[in-house]
């Protein structure tokens, strides 16, 4: 099949992408970013709720989508924004690419890299060495400033720590040929770190030309020669005629992963997510968590839902062909109406080391569904081959006596 988009000139122009940062939440306030090298993005806003009747921090809480004080318990509602359709608007793509985004879609962050999987770390101010939550390795606080797009929608966690424990711990507990020290760790309900991982989601209008054939089958009559005897036989045919048409499709949120932290087959695997469930950003919700900023930047991921249009596209004209078989011979797309915006969803992720290699596993924080990678006991698959030939060895030894 042959695929054509024919986007807008603006969206064939560079678009520099700097790198990127998870995000903590600060449990003091950070002092301001120097802006003096920045007139085009805002100042990242403080990210610290203390509680209203103790001053400790405030934890978003999954449970009953409240604040609630990790020193004395008391609970603060978070106040819903007014206008909820107007706060979660896609963006226009061209002004994106063309760096013409409104200053306040726009903020400034300090950031570190993670010398292992690269992942984007910020630190608090008091804090100068962690670990990196996407594999486990040390990482030490540095400086540097990255610009980027402000998150438009978070989906809050509806899944607590501890619901996501058990949930790892069944899926842990049902691997074949795990090391014993895998299980161990699932039994001990080890801690997981909430991270509210970086999306893109795009809307498109597409409208598409097509050529190609439609087949109909239809059946002869032939004869042959079988020992000598003559006998006749149904042989399926086509009939192909030439074809031509259009067809015409509105993408809605097409969903596209930001990070590169987490391999996509896994978090491809924790879909389906409802973004119905979407709520206007607030910093709020993420207290308590981390949010991965986006690597992946907005034309990268553009790509990527290009590709996804194509697939459906192309499905759409071979219905639209019709008949028993289709052929495909050309498909021009016109793309327009691009917008985007920029998401969190939430994850549970764990990571364990064995033998001086990361794993990591996980979970959906809106539904449960667990995705991971996991070693081999090579102990274990060895004992596993010896009962088999054993096994294999007493039934040839029966059989010899009979």
């Amino acid at each position: 099949m042959t695929s054509q988009a024919r986007p807008s000139p603006v969206l064939g122009q560079a678009f520099e992408t700097p790198r990127y940062r998870i995000q903590t939440v600060p449990n003091t306030p950070p002092p301001p970013p120097d802006l003096a090298n920045s007139s085009t993005a805002a100042p990242k806003e403080i990210d610290r709720f203390p509680c209203a009747q103790c001053g400790a921090d405030y934890r978003y809480d999954p449970s009953d989508g409240t604040l609630t004080c990790s020193h004395c318990g008391h609970q603060s509602e978070i106040e819903e924004q007014p206008a909820h359709a107007g706060s979660l608007r896609e963006l226009d793509f061209k002004s994106a690419l063309a760096e013409t985004l409104p200053l306040m879609e726009m903020e400034v962050t300090r950031v570190t890299s993670c010398p292992n999987c690269a992942a984007q770390v910020e630190f608090s101010d008091e804090t100068h060495a962690s670990e990196c939550p996407f594999c486990a390795t040390p990482v030490v606080a540095d400086t540097g400033e990255n610009r980027h797009i402000k998150p438009k929608g978070v989906l809050p966690f509806a899944l607590q720590e501890r619901a996501a424990q058990s949930a790892m711990s069944k899926w842990l507990g049902g691997l074949w040929f795990a090391p014993n020290g895998l299980k161990e760790y699932a039994r001990k309900g080890r801690r997981m770190e909430g991270i509210y991982v970086p999306y893109w989601t795009y809307d498109a209008q597409t409208r598409s030309r097509y050529t190609g054939q439609r087949g109909t089958v239809y059946y002869e009559t032939e004869t042959y020669q079988d020992d000598g005897e003559t006998k006749t036989r149904q042989v399926e045919r086509v009939r192909w005629t030439p074809v031509s048409g259009r067809v015409a499709r509105f993408f809605d949120d097409i969903l596209v992963l930001a990070s590169k932290s987490l391999p996509k087959r896994y978090t491809d695997a924790l879909q389906p997510w409802d973004l119905s469930a979407l709520e206007p950003y607030q910093p709020r919700y993420l207290a308590g968590f981390r949010a991965e900023a986006y690597v992946l930047d907005l034309e990268e991921g553009y790509q990527e839902a290009k590709d996804h249009m194509e697939r459906v596209i192309a499905n759409d004209v071979r219905s639209d062909i019709g008949g028993d078989r289709q052929r495909i011979g050309t498909i021009n797309t016109d793309i327009s109406e691009v917008t985007f915006k920029h998401i969190l969803l939430p994850v549970w992720l764990a990571a364990y080391k064995y033998r001086g290699k990361s794993y990591r596993f996980v979970v959906n924080g809106q539904t449960g569904r667990v995705q991971g990678e996991r070693p081999y006991s090579f102990w274990k698959i060895a004992g596993a081959v010896a009962l088999v030939a054993v096994a294999l060895a007493i039934v040839a030894y029966f059989a010899s006596q009979n």
